[in-house]
């Protein structure tokens, strides 16, 4: 099996177009910066940040779409207990302005859900438009009874299993249970920068 983070899939007749791949280290400025961009920089506010803050997303369920070189898309995939059954929350999902009309969200939640469903996942979550996420399969009808860490929209909250059933009985608090993000040692320089100097 070849390494999601190796895998690049052309998802247009163009195959310039753009491509997805597994996201890296040197993402992460860019995917920030495209994320306050559709988002808003209040976007560590929402509701569903509240499963994400401080939490590494799910092993190899973290996508980019990259368009000559620049990052264009992407879309996490994070480990949650939905009432006490092991499921994964979708989001955010974000495409740059100038590339909506060419499908990149579409192939990421394509890549993001066959991905997951490959890695064994039984079911994914997420908040979002129900009109729009229809269209991969999601839908209220087994959220009614789970209930996320803050306010969100009842008709908003959407589920897909991937695997029959992996749903069922899914009913309490939407709570994270993916690894915490490794704390990071300061550099030397920072260091000279945090311990005071004695004369």
């Amino acid at each position: 099996m070849t390494a999601l983070g190796k895998t690049r899939i052309a998802l247009t007749s163009d195959a310039t177009a753009f491509a997805i791949r597994g996201e890296r280290t040197s993402d992460v400025v860019a995917r920030d910066a495209l994320l306050d961009g559709c988002f808003g920089e209040n976007r560590h506010t929402r509701t569903c940040q509240r499963l994400r803050d401080g939490r590494a997303p799910a092993e190899g369920l973290a996508l980019s779409a990259m368009r000559e070189g620049r990052l264009v898309g992407t879309v996490r995939l994070w480990h949650i207990s939905a009432g006490g059954v092991a499921a994964l929350v979708l989001g955010p999902l974000a495409v740059d302005a100038s590339c909506r009309k060419l499908g990149v969200g579409a192939a990421l939640m394509k890549q993001a859900l066959a991905s997951a469903k490959a890695r064994g996942h039984g079911a994914v979550i997420l908040l979002g438009d129900a009109s729009y996420y229809a269209r991969f399969g999601f839908s209220a009808d087994k959220t009614g009874g789970l209930s996320l860490p803050g306010p969100f929209e009842r008709d908003r909250l959407l589920g897909l299993e991937l695997r029959e059933g992996a749903l069922d009985g899914a009913w309490g608090m939407i709570v994270p249970t993916s690894d915490p993000l490794p704390k990071t040692k300061p550099s030397r320089a920072r260091k000279a920068l945090l311990v005071p100097r004695v004369a």
